[in-house]
């Protein structure tokens, strides 16, 4: 068997006017073997260019016990990938006049003001600190485990209303001086979710969805749970370790930490979200979802995105040893003067990856419904927080291969 590594740089090199227009798809031959030496169970790939129709593959099955194939109606659920349309709609908020990015998040969440600061004034922590994950709140919503898993099914997938959380802010403290080092934060993004909804009126569903998913015409995305005539179309999601694959809550809501990883989508309407984010000078709906320059804005580089004392992962880590930056809830890398962006998401077995390069207007979606945490789950106890080992996570693999050699020919593709 050939290394997943020259696998990969096989596949990847093919001319996507090839691969997108070949009565037997030997790109597509190469994502199955590939998804397949992972484990995993199902997903897709969209290869995004400037000229005609994205390029997709599908891999599995949606459901294990179904085998449901997945297509391109199959809807996935993108995990953090989320927070880039909370920093878009706090972007639009900012634009209106609604509020400033240096504000206090305090002056919009007073709640906070519970939490345990022992490096200055709650106020100090701003709406910027929160977007660039700079704030010093912990990671994962929950700050603590249960004691006995086997008994622990009453607890719920994630927080499933603001009381839940704001009862845990007098046991919150704030890890860093705010604006000095980056550590990625689950509840920052839930408190900017707060932010928008109390300062738009609209649930944060409804805001995204007026303001961002219906004017981009992505008409079967959606948050948590699958509306009824979507719910046939809903993939399942599992985690693995070895040969041990542990099915997660189906159709999981996420509660009140929507804003951090709520969005469910279908392969083509995240299609439509990339077009957006690579833009369109001829489509001035673009500009009425967000101006050119706050996107840019999003994409500046703030400060390292660096986890001290912890393994590189596909959130910290780029190709050729580059280092992540933290824009406005966005990733930048830059390679030989070259900028790229990303998300990436984990959630409950999903793990994707949004890939853009704006200069070649194109972008990569990657999803796949099987995380392998390298480590034995217990299937009493369904798990939020699950990223993939960094050592076997098959996202790093085919960023390296799009940045080197899919994206510099991606203008291949033909109308």
């Amino acid at each position: 068997m050939l290394p997943l590594r020259t696998v990969f740089a096989v596949i990847l090199t093919l001319p996507l006017s090839t691969a997108a227009h070949a009565q037997t798809d030997p790109l597509q031959q190469k994502f199955d073997s590939l998804l397949t030496q992972h484990g995993i169970i199902g997903g897709s790939l969209s290869l995004v260019h400037p000229n005609g129709q994205p390029t997709e593959y599908f891999h599995g099955a949606a459901r294990t016990e179904t085998q449901q194939p997945i297509d391109a109606a199959t809807a996935y659920n993108w995990a953090s990938i989320t927070k880039t349309f909370t920093a878009i709609a706090i972007l639009q908020l900012r634009d209106r006049g609604l509020l400033s990015l240096d504000d206090p998040a305090v002056r919009y969440v007073p709640e906070l003001r519970q939490v345990h600061d022992a490096y200055g004034s709650i106020d100090d922590i701003t709406i910027r600190h929160l977007l660039t994950h700079t704030a010093g709140f912990r990671n994962p919503t929950w700050p603590w485990d249960c004691d006995d898993s086997a008994n622990c099914d009453w607890q719920p997938f994630e927080p499933t209303k603001w009381s839940q959380v704001a009862a845990m802010l007098p046991y919150t403290h704030v890890a860093f001086k705010p604006g000095t080092r980056w550590s990625y934060s689950n509840p920052g993004y839930v408190f900017l979710g707060q932010i928008i909804e109390r300062l738009s009126g609209d649930d944060f569903e409804v805001y995204i969805t007026k303001n961002i998913l219906m004017p981009l015409g992505m008409t079967r995305s959606y948050f948590d749970r699958a509306p009824y005539f979507l719910e046939p179309n809903v993939s399942a999601s599992y985690l693995r370790a070895g040969t041990k694959l542990t099915p997660q809550p189906f159709n999981f809501d996420t509660g009140i930490t929507t804003s951090n990883s709520g969005l469910k989508a279908p392969i083509p309407d995240m299609e439509k979200y990339a077009r957006f984010l690579l833009g369109d000078p001829g489509n001035k709906l673009y500009d009425i979802v967000l101006k050119r320059s706050s996107l840019e804005e999003a994409w500046t580089a703030v400060i390292p995105a660096v986890q001290a004392g912890e393994a590189p992962t596909a959130y910290t880590s780029g190709p050729h040893n580059s280092q992540p930056q933290m824009g406005l809830g966005f990733f930048t890398l830059a390679i030989d003067n070259h900028r790229f962006i990303y998300h990436d998401g984990d959630q409950g077995g999903f793990s994707s990856e949004l890939l853009l390069d704006p200069a070649r207007r194109c972008a990569s979606i990657l999803i796949v419904n099987t995380t392998d945490t390298g480590v034995p789950t217990d299937a009493n106890h369904a798990v939020s927080n699950t990223e993939p080992d960094p050592n076997i996570d098959l996202r790093i693999t085919l960023r390296n291969e799009l940045i080197d050699h899919v994206f510099p020919t991606c203008t291949a593709g033909k109308d």
